[in-house]
């Protein structure tokens, strides 16, 4: 059979071009050679030009040299498929028809057209369709605006803008919808925003996403009082957020009976293709218009989105862009027609299916987990599932599957939907991270707060998500409810230890999600602003390093990059065995101590330039002393030196030795006579943590010990005392006072050296010396 050369050139360079970009395996060295060539910096046009090969390695080295990119993003690139490089042919193939003679472009592409037309209405059910394909999935809209404008106003196409001016057209959308999506459209029709109407959302009875028919429509009916002209309406089937679908049988009769438009857009409108079909998006195959967004709900790259529309009038459809008599424009369906035709009707449908199995699968796991509430519309089948970590304060100590029959409507106070949404953050963001192939997101409602998703229907295709992935989730949600519900409840207990623990300062961020934010305050004596904020970030630091330096399984940081408060110390997530009365007089101790050392080597200099002084006035006036006893023969040069020979002058050894710790001067006769060194006054002892106390072999540092938890019940209080017996029978192995943590060791051994070093002798030398000279100078007496 023949076949095109161009056509299988094509696909064979293709092919290659594929397997040279998703070859992720690169050498190091390779890496590293590259890694800072050209990057995106632009460079001259060669003259001879390059080979494909060259090309196509740019271009990879553009696509994989940061390997600081998210893995998300190549991971979608190891998952393309085949039904992805029938796509990117598409692409390829249009290029290549485009040069064909007209009359076979014009059959070729009404060939390709109506064949993808007729495939998605059938398999979405919509009869007697038309389709416009964009790659904008807002342009759609836009396109279908325009037409209902043709339509409402006859003199449109003559008059323009006067028409609009003399009945002012209504357009209405959600207020869950698309953010921008309204400002967007009055944008590119030129239209002013009071053309575009808000419809709140239920808040009495339904669902808090869906829109209030009942509202909407006493709204319509004061627009047509007051000689506006209501246009068209735009419902959701799955709203951007939560999922849920407006009633759009109801909807469709209220746009009936004022005339009105109804266009419908969601993920839900991919359920048509099954075989089971709930009736609330059943009611979409009724509607007006629908956009599809093929390319997220089946992993094709590069497709562009579908509007179904129907209309009578092709001329309006031309004078609203929805057709073109431009056969090139028809080729935009190329890459989705190739794809259609690869899967097949079963594959279309299995992928659909496969998404809906995994949201189901979700959702009957979430039901049986505590402390976690979801926002679906339907039990039985919700492509879309919003979940979150919820914990009454009321009903802590009840049953948490009492809580968590009803959904999440509540009133929360400020503070506390605060703290559940930075939790509920961080969850989510936990849970994207261990668990990339799920695909869940974070997602701000208007209701609930910052919950997560999981929306199958627009990531599975691409990431592969399968039912081990949903398991996986599910055990990674089982091991994070346990630290929330830890950190919930302990957070109020480590601010109430901290603000009654005298230096520390407690600093409520309620976007941290840890146990809390704590402060060393500095104890400033009259200085200025400025030195002191940098005294404080010191201490503050040096404070967090210690901590972090400590065996233990918390982490301590310096908060968020952005909008985190300064000089301050952030203690992460935290399990229910934490000792927070231990941490927060470990903080306190720590700082106190850093504290002192700031404060000594801050003195040392003032202390020991004022030694410096004292000891040079000393010596100066034991160099006099001196000069009067040994008399003035025995200071000139030739003379003084024959009568140190003749009767030689015994003069005792004076020096000054410096006590850093007391900051005085002392004599040196004693060591001397002694001939060593006298160790002076002991320094005080370093105060160390009054909560230090014996600890279980393997037992980590802020942990409770099984004697100290409330894990024993009434009936274990024999084997629990006769476990004390034998830890009280055993030989101590150290002193309480050496059973402290790492960092009271630390401060012990530094406090020795320091008192074996507390003093520098200062002997006297002439006055001529200089003053570094001073710390040890002996008077010397020549001997003839």
């Amino acid at each position: 059979k023949m076949v095109d050369p161009t056509l299988a050139e094509m696909g064979k360079n293709l092919n290659e071009a594929m397997k040279m970009l998703e070859d992720n395996q690169r050498k190091a060295e390779e890496e590293n050679e590259k890694k800072y060539a050209r990057k995106d910096i632009p460079g001259p046009l060669q003259g001879s030009g390059q080979d494909m090969v060259s090309i196509l390695q740019l271009v990879q080295n553009l696509m994989h040299g940061e390997e600081e990119e998210e893995t998300s993003q190549s991971y979608r690139l190891q998952n393309v498929g085949e039904q992805g490089h029938m796509a990117l042919l598409g692409h390829s193939l249009a290029a290549y028809i485009s040069v064909l003679d007209r009359e076979r472009l014009r059959k070729l592409t009404t060939r390709i057209l109506s064949d993808t037309t007729l495939w998605l209405c059938r398999l979405f059910r919509y009869e007697n369709g038309s389709a416009y394909y964009h790659e904008d999935d807002r342009e759609g809209l836009l396109k279908i605006c325009r037409l209902v404008i043709h339509t409402r106003y006859e003199d449109y196409t003559v008059e323009g803008f006067n028409v609009l001016y003399t009945k002012q057209p209504v357009i209405y959308i959600s207020s869950a919808a698309r953010t921008g999506l309204g400002q967007a459209l009055c944008n590119q029709l030129g239209l002013p925003l009071s053309c575009m109407c808000r419809v709140p959302c239920n808040t009495m009875f339904g669902s808090q996403h869906q829109m209030d028919v009942a509202l909407l429509d006493r709204v319509i009916k004061d627009d047509v009082e007051s000689g506006k002209l209501p246009l068209l309406l735009v419902a959701n089937a799955g709203t951007p957020g939560a999922g849920h679908t407006d009633k759009l049988g109801r909807l469709k009769e209220l746009c009936e009976q004022y005339n009105m438009w109804l266009h419908v857009e969601g993920v839900n409108l991919a359920t048509l293709a099954l075989g089971y079909v709930s009736s609330s998006v059943l009611a979409a195959t009724k509607c007006d218009s629908m956009t599809l967004t093929l390319g997220s709900w089946l992993g094709l790259p590069a497709v562009p989105a579908v509007t179904l529309y129907r209309h009578e009038d092709p001329s309006l459809s031309l004078a609203a862009g929805l057709t073109s008599s431009q056969p090139v424009e028809k080729l935009r369906a190329l890459p989705l027609w190739l794809s259609l035709q690869y899967l097949g009707h079963d594959g279309i449908v299995q992928r659909i299916k496969h998404a809906s199995q995994l949201s189901q699968r979700l959702l009957e796991n979430l039901k049986n987990l505590d402390f976690i509430k979801t926002s679906v519309e339907d039990e039985l089948s919700s492509p879309v599932v919003v979940f979150k970590f919820f914990q009454e304060y009321s009903n802590r100590d009840q049953t948490p599957h009492a809580a968590q029959a009803s959904p999440i409507q509540h009133p929360i106070i400020s503070n506390e939907r605060h703290i559940y949404d930075t939790f509920n953050q961080w969850l989510g963001e936990q849970l994207g991270q261990l668990v990339p192939a799920s695909g869940v997101d974070v997602v701000e409602l208007e209701d609930e707060g910052t919950c997560v998703r999981f929306s199958p229907l627009m990531t599975s295709a691409v990431l592969g998500t399968e039912i081990q992935d949903v398991d996986q989730l599910v055990d990674c949600l089982k091991m994070k409810i346990p630290v929330l519900t830890s950190t919930l409840q302990l957070r109020e207990e480590f601010e109430q230890e901290v603000r009654r623990t005298v230096g520390l300062l407690y600093v409520e961020d309620l976007s941290w999600p840890g146990l809390g934010v704590v402060r060393y305050n500095y104890h400033s004596d009259g200085k200025n602003d400025d030195k002191q904020e940098k005294e404080l970030e010191k201490i503050n630091t040096e404070l967090l390093k210690k901590l972090n330096e400590l065996e233990s399984d918390l982490t301590f940081s310096l908060g968020p990059e952005f909008g985190g408060q300064k000089n301050c110390v952030y203690i992460g997530m935290v399990t229910e065995d934490l000792d927070v009365s231990e941490l927060v007089e470990t903080i306190a101790a720590t700082g106190r101590e850093i504290e002192e050392n700031s404060r000594l080597l801050e003195n040392m200099t003032e202390v020991v330039r004022k030694g410096i002084q004292e000891a040079q006035l000393q010596l100066q006036k034991a160099n006099e002393e001196r000069l009067l006893e040994e008399g003035l023969l025995r200071q000139i040069p030739v003379v003084g030196s024959v009568l140190n020979w003749f009767s030689p002058f015994q003069a005792s050894s004076k020096g000054r030795t410096f006590n850093l710790t007391a900051g005085s001067l002392q004599s040196t006769e004693s060591t001397y006579v002694s001939k060593a060194q006298g160790t002076g006054t002991t320094p005080p002892p370093t105060p160390t943590s009054s909560l230090a106390k014996q600890r279980l072999p393997g037992q980590k540092i802020f942990k409770r010990s099984l004697r100290n938890s409330d894990a024993f019940s009434e009936t274990s209080s024999v084997s629990h005392c006769d476990d004390l017996e034998k830890m009280d029978q055993r030989p101590p192995a150290l002193s309480p006072g050496q059973e402290q943590g790492p960092f009271q060791t630390e401060k012990t051994e530094e406090q020795k050296e320091v008192a074996q070093a507390t003093k520098t002798e200062a002997e006297d030398v002439p006055s001529e010396k200089s003053p570094n000279d001073c710390v040890k100078v002996e008077e010397q007496e020549g001997q003839r």
